[in-house]
């Protein structure tokens, strides 16, 4: 009987299917891993390099203790807001018998107006909504005093309809998918058993929309929870929140203390991260039901 003739081994090969993401891998490493890796070991270092819990401890001042609820509550009302908000419109568009031309619109602008923040953000609203912007001075002409009336831009609140900007856009995008996968078999079930159109969205709707929009609120309060560039080109360094706090200790001038910046970076880390995995784990379930 003849033997089988040798089989060869492939030789190895690059694997050409991935250098499409390599730029994206090495962009990852350099500006989130790197990073990441440096701020979680300068939380736990001193100035000569010592390993340290100090600075952790030094986080529990009166300063920053109120940072981190003055962030956290910002970052609720901002995420319950956008949340509510962004809900509705996107509920008017799936189901609210509005034009379909409607659609394609408000989704281009909410692509733009989520990732629209920083310094052009901040700039918009002063010159619109500012102590001297054209809607202030507009409805000051008509005896309207919006600073008579208590709204200061340049202040809490006004950083909370800032942030709203970019929130309710934000909940546009991904809320939208998850209402197009309620399918009409189930409304008209509900409607067949004698449901009422507020029995079908208490008793069906909401529950299959639930993880989706909890998980939307922990991806919003995350999102509005690490802003800077916005809430210090408004406000500057007179609102006492945790980026501008942040930034205060890690910009180089002799009051700064790196690694107590590190330490309070590395709080936002944990608060932030902990939203995300919330957000992960709440989307997956909701798509096991929207397939």
């Amino acid at each position: 009987m003849p033997e089988a003739p040798p089989r060869h081994r492939p030789k190895w090969r690059l694997p050409v299917e991935w250098l499409g993401i390599l730029p994206f891998v090495a962009f990852a490493v350099l500006f989130l891993v790197l990073p990441t890796m440096k701020i979680v070991i300068g939380a736990f270092q001193s100035a000569d390099g010592s390993f340290t819990l100090q600075n952790l401890i030094d986080l529990n001042t009166d300063s920053i203790r109120n940072a981190y609820w003055t962030s956290i509550k910002l970052s609720l009302i901002t995420a319950l807001l956008g949340c509510a908000v962004g809900f509705a419109m996107a509920a008017a568009v799936v189901f609210g018998g509005l034009p379909k031309r409607v659609r394609g619109p408000l989704l281009t602008f909410s692509g733009v107006a989520s990732n629209f923040a920083g310094v052009p953000l901040a700039f918009a609203f002063i010159a619109t909504i500012g102590p001297a912007g054209l809607i202030t001075l507009e409805l000051r002409d008509v005896g309207i005093n919006l600073r008579a009336l208590g709204f200061n831009l340049l202040s809490f609140w006004g950083l909370v309809v800032t942030y709203l900007f970019f929130q309710i856009p934000l909940m546009i995008l991904i809320i939208i998918p998850a209402l197009d996968g309620l399918k009409r078999e189930w409304r008209e079930a509900a409607e067949v058993l004698g449901a009422t159109a507020t029995q079908y969205w208490r008793m069906v709707a909401f529950p299959i929309l639930f993880p989706s929009l909890l998980g939307t609120f922990a991806l919003l309060f995350a999102n509005a929870f690490g802003a800077v560039a916005t809430a210090f080109a408004l406000t500057g360094p007179q609102l006492n929140i945790v980026p501008i706090k942040l930034f205060a200790q890690i910009r180089g001038d002799v009051l700064g203390n790196p690694n107590l910046g590190y330490a309070l970076a590395f709080g936002m880390i944990v608060i932030t991260g902990f939203a995300n995995v919330i957000y992960i784990v709440l989307r997956t379930r909701s798509e096991r039901w929207l397939k």
